[in-house]
C-alpha cells in the first residue's frame, strides 16, 4: 500500500490530510505545498491550515468531517517485549465496548506495530492475510514529534483482495474536532451511498460511511469507513477497500468485505481502547484554549450578508464554525458554491502563500487572485479564489465554483460572483471581528 507520513504532529489525521493533499492534485498549489511541508504541522495552527484547504482545495475538502483518506507508514512495530491486546478478551460487540477500555495515555507500556496488526487479524472474519504491516503506540518517526499507531493488512475471504487498516488516535475530549471526526459529512464536497452517526450505549459517537476512494467516484474504488470517538478522547478509525491498495490498483470485488455491522463491531472492539490507553498524551492536547477567541462569529452568516445584490443564497453551511463556512447561490443563471477561511494569524507562511502576482491594498493588505480549474475528474469546473491576508497575519481566503458543489459538473461557464466580488468580500472589516 502506499506510504507517505509526515509525523510532525500526534494526530494521525493531520498527518494523513497533509499526504492527502499531495494526492488530490494541484487544485491549490500553494496551500497543498504549505500543508505538505514538515515543521509547520504545529497544532492549531495546522488544524486552521486544513481549514484553509477547505477553501482553496477540492478532494481536501472530502475529508473534513471523515478523518481523511488513510495513507499509512510501512513501518513494522518491533514487537519487543511490550503488552500485548492481542491475547485480550473481546466480546465483538459494540455496545459493551466500555469493557476492557482504557484511558488514553493511562497505560504504563506500549502496543507494538506487530501486536496491533495480530490483534486486528484476530478480530476479522476468517480469512488469508498479505502485506502486514503496524506502527506501535510508541513509535514515532523523530523528536518532538508523536506516535499515531495503526494496523493494515491485505485480506481475502475467498471473494478478493481488500485492504484493510486501523489507525488509533487522541482528540480532545467535547471539542468541535472530536465531533467533526463522527459527522457525516456534507454532500456539497464528497459523494457517497449512505452515512449514520450514532452514539453508543457507553457515550461513545460511532459514524460509518459507504463512498469512495475519490470524492467524484472515479476508478470504482469504493471507501467504507468507521469512525469512533470515546468519552474520554480515543479515536479509532478503520477503513477498508474493495481493492488491494487504496490507490493505484485495480478493482478486486464488488464491495469491500465488511458489512457495516461488522464495521461497528470491529472499530468498537474494547482491545482498541485498550491500545489507544498506551498512547502518550501530547501536553498540548489539554492547554487551556487562547483567550484570544473569545469572540468567534457565525462565518456562514456573515458570507450570507455579504453577498452582493441580485445573488440569492439557497444554502449554506450546518454548522456556525469559526474558521470555515460555505453559502451556495444563484444569480438566475444557476447555482454557484461559495466558500470562505478566515485564520488568525500566517504570518510565517505569507511568503509561500504570496508571491509573483499579489498587489498591496492601501492599509497593508496583500491581495493575489487565482483561476484554476477544480476537481479532477469532474468536467468543466473551474475555482475562482481570491487570497488575502493583513499587516497583523488574519488570512481570508475566498473561493467560487461554477457549480453548486464541488464534486458535480459544472452548471454554468463562471462562478456566480466576479473576480472583484470576491475581492471585495475578502477584504471587508466585519472579517475582523472574527476568531
Amino acid at each position: 500500500m502506499p506510504a507517505e507520513h509526515h509525523d510532525e504532529h500526534h494526530d494521525p489525521f493531520e498527518e494523513r490530510f497533509a499526504d492527502a493533499l499531495r494526492d488530490a492534485g494541484a487544485t491549490f498549489a500553494t496551500d497543498q505545498q504549505e500543508l505538505a511541508a514538515g515543521g509547520q504541522a504545529r497544532g492549531r495552527r495546522l488544524r486552521a491550515r486544513r481549514r484553509a484547504a477547505v477553501a482553496g482545495g477540492v478532494a481536501a475538502v472530502a475529508l473534513i468531517g471523515v478523518g481523511g483518506a488513510l495513507v499509512l507508514p510501512g513501518g513494522q512495530g518491533d514487537g519487543g517485549g511490550r503488552r500485548s491486546v492481542a491475547g485480550g478478551p473481546s466480546s465483538g460487540r459494540a455496545g459493551s465496548a466500555a469493557s476492557g477500555a482504557a484511558a488514553p495515555g493511562s497505560a504504563g507500556s506500549g502496543v507494538s506495530g506487530d501486536e496491533l496488526v495480530r490483534t486486528l487479524e484476530k478480530l476479522l472474519p476468517k480469512g488469508k492475510f498479505t502485506d502486514t504491516t503496524g506502527r506501535g503506540t510508541d513509535e514515532t518517526d523523530g523528536p518532538g514529534a508523536y506516535p499515531s499507531p495503526f494496523a493494515q493488512v491485505v485480506y481475502d475471504d475467498g471473494r478478493g483482495k481488500a485492504a484493510i487498516a486501523l489507525s488509533l488516535g487522541l482528540v480532545q475530549p467535547r471539542s468541535q474536532e472530536a465531533a467533526q471526526t463522527t459527522e457525516c459529512p456534507d454532500r456539497v464536497y464528497i459523494a457517497y451511498d449512505s452515512c449514520t452517526s450514532t452514539k453508543l450505549s457507553d457515550g461513545s459517537a460511532l459514524m460509518i460511511l459507504k463512498g469512495y476512494e475519490y470524492p467524484n467516484k472515479r476508478s470504482g474504488t469504493k471507501l467504507w469507513r468507521a469512525e469512533l470517538v470515546t468519552p474520554a478522547g480515543a479515536h479509532v478509525s478503520v477503513q477498508e477497500w474493495n481493492a488491494a491498495t487504496e490507490k493505484d490498483s485495480p478493482v478486486t470485488r464488488a464491495q469491500p468485505p465488511l458489512s457495516a455491522e461488522q464495521l461497528k463491531t470491529l472499530v468498537a472492539a474494547p482491545e482498541w481502547r485498550a491500545a489507544a490507553g498506551a498512547i502518550p498524551v501530547d501536553p498540548r492536547m489539554t492547554a487551556a484554549p487562547s483567550a484570544t477567541t473569545a469572540h468567534h462569529g457565525s462565518i456562514p452568516a456573515t458570507l450570507a450578508r455579504l453577498m452582493p445584490h441580485g445573488v440569492k443564497v439557497v444554502s449554506r453551511s450546518r454548522s456556525d464554525d469559526y474558521e470555515f463556512g460555505y453559502v451556495v447561490v444563484d444569480d438566475g443563471r444557476g447555482k454557484s458554491l461559495v466558500q470562505i477561511n478566515v485564520q488568525p494569524d500566517m504570518r510565517d507562511v505569507e511568503d509561500q502563500l504570496f508571491g509573483p502576482g499579489t498587489r498591496t491594498l492601501p492599509d497593508g493588505t496583500r491581495v493575489v487572485r487565482r483561476k484554476q480549474d477544480g476537481e479532477k475528474g469532474i468536467a468543466g469546473i473551474v475555482m475562482w479564489t481570491v487570497d488575502t491576508i493583513r499587516p497583523d497575519g488574519r488570512r481570508v481566503v475566498i473561493s467560487a465554483f461554477n457549480s453548486g458543489a464541488q464534486n458535480t459538473p459544472a452548471t454554468r461557464r463562471a462562478p456566480a460572483l466576479t473576480m472583484k466580488q470576491l475581492e471585495a468580500i475578502a477584504t471587508d472589516q466585519r472579517w475582523l471581528k472574527i476568531g
